[in-house]
């Protein structure tokens, strides 16, 4: 009975003793991702948090965290998808939402804009609007695979800023969201339109 209760106390404790080494380790790369972004320096940033999820996949700030550093990096494919994740682990986040929407808007005025574009393989490329010298810049448009993915990524920023209001309804920007969502509906409208022609 002794040997079975010491056995249980030394794996408690191991257990324990592991999950305490895990957090330290993910609040140190949490620390020094903060420090990375203050810099300006996201591709660090990106790198430690992506570490810091890899040791403990359920810390909501880890994700949060390395959604604005993809963010900042003007990575919005990227922050996207971590945004969601994040909204997995805490879903009652208003700012979550409405960091995701902001990206999804951004991304759709990338596409509309043709400063990026969607490959064959459904992956988000940067546009390259220079001639073999880099000498001439060249004019790229959207294509009409771009334009209709610009729009649903708009209507889901609709949608997102919309749960952001529902999750804060007392949110001190929520006239500005408000004015947000009706602009959005407004380029919804208006590229359906254009594609519709």
């Amino acid at each position: 009975m002794k040997k079975a209760f010491l056995l249980l106390s030394v794996l408690l404790i191991s257990v324990i003793t592991t999950a305490c080494i895990n957090n330290l380790a993910v609040q140190e790369l949490n620390n020094k991702a903060q420090a990375f972004m203050n810099e300006g320096d996201y591709q660090n940033a990106i790198e430690r948090l992506k570490s810091s999820i890899d040791l403990d996949p359920t810390v909501f700030e880890s994700h949060y965290n390395l959604a604005v550093a993809y963010t900042k990096a003007e990575d919005y494919a990227n922050a996207i998808k971590v945004y969601n994740d994040a909204i997995k682990l805490k879903p009652d986040f208003a700012d979550s939402y409405y960091s995701l929407a902001v990206c999804e808007e951004n991304l759709a005025g990338d596409l509309i804009n043709a400063f990026v574009h969607i490959d064959e393989g459904g992956n988000i490329v940067k546009n390259q609007p220079v001639d073999e010298d880099d000498t001439e810049i060249q004019e790229v448009k959207a294509d009409e695979k771009d334009k209709s993915h610009a729009i649903e990524l708009f209507k889901s920023a609709v949608g997102h800023y919309q749960q952001y209001l529902d999750k804060s309804p007392n949110a001190s920007d929520a006239e500005e969201v408000k004015g947000k969502i009706e602009e959005l509906n407004k380029k919804i409208e208006e590229y359906s339109v254009a594609e519709a022609e």
